[in-house]
């Protein structure tokens, strides 16, 4: 029994024994395979770090060499705009290479032309003073004169003091005359100014136009100057553009030219479109316009004075005269204030106001065409009138303003006076500009007396002169000579400071039409 229990507790023992060691190596093995599973996953996890490492290495590389490629895109462009930028340089250096050398050709022919002139006179100068020799050689021969040709020497003297001093009488005597007569006249026409006191707006010689920005100069100026220099050729104005804010001045000398190339610009900008092209379409379209507003001007006149029986012809023509200024004074108020003036002064010594008020409106008439074809206005005003069949009783007063006919009558006399009267009372004119008016048509009328010329217009001050030729009548060389001749006749015939440059344009136009 006892060894039966011995058996039992060694028997329990080994089995407790074994038990215990698999259940130790199940853990151990367990231990051991979790320790495994847990490199494997530390494993997995380094191998995706690595993954993600060379993935974001590759993006990298990628981005690197993307960059790389656009770089060196930017310098091929940027290197193929210097190239073409050297070689419009290179092209444009060319280019001013040949007008230099142009210009060293015309003035080696300037100076062999030069020289031929200078010998040419220097011939003439011995020639002349071979002549003034001859001419006081036969002065000393029949210096000494005979008692007789001595006795008429003296009467003639004689007889020129004794006119002298008859002219010395008659002139004290008009004065006399004067003295009498001043305080009548002076009360008479103290009161007819009083009635006209009305304010005075000298003309000047500059129109401003207003631009809707300054981006518009640039695009007036054009591509090198094309569109402005168009703009002057064909307007005969002068476009200054300045730094002055959205502005553009247009100067000239004439009313109508100045108002034509304002409507022009106005109209362009308006239009957007600014060209040679437009820019002749728009003129065209100004001048219509200025026909219908100089009918509009005359028939204003006629309405404010209240003159009637005038044909439709001298109301036109009348019109023209608000783009006239005499002394800086427009024509046309002048010429109103003229008949207000006479129509007073009339009423006050009892004669006819109606034949004065319509003449003293006329007056000027002859001013709309002295410019073109020369000859004292008074004079032209008469032919003028008796041309569209105007009452000759106003025809021969208005033509009388300047005693280029007799004061036969008193209204004449009046018109006289009352032209005076607006004319020099203070602020209503200024002498300089009409000068400067003057000196303008007298350098323009140089040129218009070459035959082949189309068009002049002295510009910018008068300090440049353009001429446009017939290019069928005149060939360049022609048209480089007239640009001489012009230049000295200039210096000849007309007064002017500085200097004046003479270009003569010559331009063929070939034109067809596509249908």
């Amino acid at each position: 029994m006892g060894t039966v229990i011995y058996f039992y507790i060694i028997g329990a023992l080994l089995l407790g024994g074994g038990a215990g060691y698999f259940f130790k190596n199940q853990d151990i093995k367990s231990k051991a395979l979790k320790v495994e599973a847990e490199n494997e996953r530390k494993i997995r996890v380094t191998e995706q770090k690595i993954y993600e490492m060379e993935k974001k290495s590759n993006e990298q590389e990628r981005k690197a060499e993307q960059k790389a490629h656009e770089i060196l895109t930017k310098a091929k462009d940027e290197a193929h705009e210097k190239t073409q930028e050297i070689e419009k340089q290179t092209l444009r250096l060319e280019q001013k290479e040949e007008v230099l050398t142009e210009k060293v050709k015309e003035v080696e022919r300037q100076k062999e032309m030069y020289i031929s002139r200078e010998a040419s006179l220097k011939e003439r100068e011995v020639k002349l003073n071979e002549i003034l020799e001859n001419e006081q050689k036969e002065l000393e021969k029949i210096a000494s004169l005979t008692k007789e040709a001595a006795k008429e020497m003296m009467f003639e003297k004689i007889e020129k003091t004794a006119a002298e001093d008859l002219i010395n009488r008659m002139k004290r005597a008009e004065d006399r005359i004067k003295d009498e007569v001043e305080g009548k006249s002076r009360e008479a026409i103290i009161q007819s100014i009083q009635r006209l006191a009305s304010d005075v707006t000298n003309e000047a010689t500059v129109t401003p136009v207003s631009l809707p920005s300054d981006d518009y100069k640039g695009r007036i100026i054009g591509k090198e100057g094309r569109n402005i220099q168009a703009l002057e050729r064909l307007t005969g104005c002068d476009f200054i553009i300045d730094d002055t804010p959205n502005t553009v001045i247009i100067s000239g000398f004439d009313l109508m030219r100045r108002y034509i190339a304002k409507r022009t610009l106005e109209k362009l900008v308006e239009d957007g479109r600014i060209n040679p092209a437009r820019a002749e379409e728009m003129i065209e379209k100004a001048t219509n316009e200025v026909d219908k507003m100089v009918q509009e001007f005359g028939d204003q006149a006629i309405y404010e004075t209240g003159v009637s029986g005038i044909p439709p012809e001298i109301i036109k023509i009348l019109g023209r005269l608000r783009f006239r200024t005499s002394y800086g004074q427009n024509v046309l108020k002048h010429s109103i204030e003229v008949a207000f003036l006479a129509e007073s002064l009339a009423n006050l010594l009892g004669a006819d106001a109606e034949l004065c008020k319509a003449a003293g409106l006329l007056h000027d008439l002859g001013k709309t065409v002295s410019q073109e074809i020369g000859g004292k206005h008074a004079v032209l005003t008469g032919e003028i009138g008796r041309k569209y069949g105007v009452d000759e009783k106003i025809i021969a007063t208005a033509e009388a303003h300047h005693e280029d006919f007799p004061i036969d009558t008193i209204e004449k006399a009046i018109i006289l006076v009352a032209d005076a009267i607006s004319a020099s009372r203070p602020g209503a004119r200024r002498e300089t500009a009409e000068k400067f008016v003057q000196r303008m048509k007298d350098i323009e009328a140089v040129a218009g007396s070459f035959k082949g010329v189309n068009k002049c217009y002295a510009i910018q001050a008068g300090r440049e002169f353009r001429i446009f030729v017939d290019p069928e009548e005149m060939s360049d060389l022609e048209a480089k000579k007239l640009s001489w001749n012009v230049a000295r006749k200039l210096e000849a015939d007309v007064q002017f400071p500085g200097e004046i440059k003479v270009t003569v344009f010559r331009e063929t136009r070939a034109i067809e039409v596509a249908k």
